[in-house]
This record gives C-alpha cells, structure tokens and sequence, in this order.
C-alpha cells in the first residue's frame, strides 16, 4: 500500500482525535493535571510521583500533549511528502500550503494549549483551542483529498449557495457549542472560570441552530434528487446524506446529554460527534472546491 494515503489519512484522525482527547482532559477533571507549560510541573516536562494534582490527571493531561508531539511528526511527514508528489501538478501551491498549514497550525496548538494553562482554562483560549483543531481538520481533509484526486462536482447556482451555507451555517453551531461547554459544568478544573451565560438559554440556541442545520440539508437533499443535475452527481449525494445522518445522530446524542444531566461519557459521545459532524461536512464541500483549479 503507498505511503502517502496513509500518512494523510492518518493526519485527519489524528486532527480529529485531539478533540476526544481534549475532551476526555476537560470531562476527567484533569485540565491543569500538568498546572504549567512547557513543562508539566516545575522542573520536569511528565508527571512525577508525588504531584499534588494527582498522578491519574497529570498522565490524561500528559497524554494529551504527548498526541500534539505525534500529530506534529505526522504532519512533517506529510509536508515531505507532499512537496516530493506535487511537483507536476496544477495545484502545487496549494497543496502545499496545505501542508504547511498543518505544521504551523499545530505549533499554534501548542502556545495556545500554553496559554489555556497558564489562564488557568480560561473559556475563551479553551475554545479558540477547539476552534483551531477545526480549522486543522479542514485542511488535512482538503489536503488528502486533493493528493489523493478524490471526485470533485461542478454545481449549479442553488447548490453552490446552499452547500456554503450548509458549511456556515455547521460552524456556527460548533462556536455555539464551544459558548455551551464553556458555560457548563464540565471546565477541566472545579476553580475554571465560565462564559457566565445561562446554560439552558445557551444549550436551547444551540439546539435550534442544529435544527435549522438539519432542515436545510434536507433542502439540499431534495434538490439533488428532483434535479436531473443532481442525480448526476452520486458521490456528492452520498456525501450530503453521511453529512445528514451524521448531523441527526449528533441531535440525538445532544438531547440525550441535556436531558440526563450532562453524564461525561455522553458529553464526550457528543465531543467525538462534532468532529463527525465537521469531517463530514467538510467533505461535501471539498468536493466543491476540489473543482476550482
């Protein structure tokens, strides 16, 4: 098997994966496991045995920056082999600023990660933390998709519209889900700061956002089969119906988790949802973009 898809694929799960284990850091309690940064405590970069916070949450801190150090020797290795693969083809600058973006992208995780610490989980660099692994993932799917000449659609007027503000429409319901997590109780640490905001005012937005999302989807969805255009285009189709189902499945955890009281592994279902959610998003509207040389 080549290399190169598996690097690259390798690159997108690892992008998503920092959501779930960042995830797993802020539900476990264990946010300021390791309280300082660069190193985990003063004087040593891993755990030691007699830290005050607790050995179980400094090593799912630990853990949590040892998978950035992973995700950053993955993305070298996806520069290298991008440059190397991209010397003849049309979209050679992209693709390699794609490339880049990945390793500059995820360096920024890590002064941003410093700066989380060192606020003490301050909600705002927590979410901007969340919000970065986004825009990563987004471009390590674009990125694979492009090296790998993955189907790309010329769509009409209405579709094109409605896939952007599909693609809008998805993001502003994960910063509204980052405005939920920061005003709920799961902080990372029982001394984190919250956004303040009521959390059922913010949760019931943030559900109608969803909804919204799901409505115009099956807009799309019905275009795309009443359209001799549409039914011309198979593998963007089956792209916006994972997108549907993925979303609908993610409604159903979200009312799951409000309903029973936030359990924490329900909570981190739904953190594992929303890079589904985004991955499968992203990937209808690559498909898009991949057309534009």
């Amino acid at each position: 098997m080549p290399l190169m898809p598996v690097i690259l694929t390798i690159l997108v799960i690892l992008q998503s994966g920092l959501i779930v284990t960042g995830g797993a850091v802020r539900l476990t309690g264990s946010g300021l496991g390791c309280p300082t940064w660069p190193q985990c405590t003063k004087g040593s970069f891993k755990p030691i045995a007699h830290q005050a916070q607790g050995q179980l949450h400094a090593w799912i801190e630990f853990g949590n920056r040892l998978l950035t150090f992973v995700l950053f020797f993955v993305a070298v290795a996806a520069v290298i082999m991008t440059i190397r693969a991209s010397i003849n083809r049309f979209d050679k600058r992209r693709v390699r600023l794609l490339a880049i973006f990945q390793l500059v992208g995820i360096l920024g995780q890590g002064v941003l990660g410093g700066i989380t610490v060192l606020t003490h989980l301050n909600p705002i660099p927590v979410a901007g933390h969340f919000l970065l692994t986004i825009a990563l993932i987004a471009g390590a799917i674009s990125l694979r998709q492009r090296m790998l000449n993955r189907p790309a659609v010329e769509l009409s007027e209405t579709e094109t519209v409605m896939t952007k503000v599909l693609l809008f429409l998805t993001l502003i319901v994960i910063v509204l889900g980052t405005v939920v997590t920061g005003s709920g109780p799961h902080a990372g640490d029982i001394q984190a700061r919250r956004f303040g905001f009521d959390p059922r005012t913010v949760s019931w937005i943030h559900a109608d956002s969803v909804i919204a999302l799901i409505s115009l989807t099956i807009g799309l969805l019905l275009i795309l089969r009443i359209s001799p255009a549409g039914q011309s285009k198979p593998f963007f189709a089956k792209a916006v119906k994972i997108f549907f189902l993925v979303c609908i499945a993610q409604g159903g955890i979200g009312y799951i988790q409000y309903f029973t009281g936030l359990p924490e592994l329900v909570v981190g279902t739904h953190l594992l949802g929303s890079a589904l959610v985004w991955c499968s998003m992203w990937n209808v509207y690559v498909m898009k973009s991949l057309a534009k040389k």
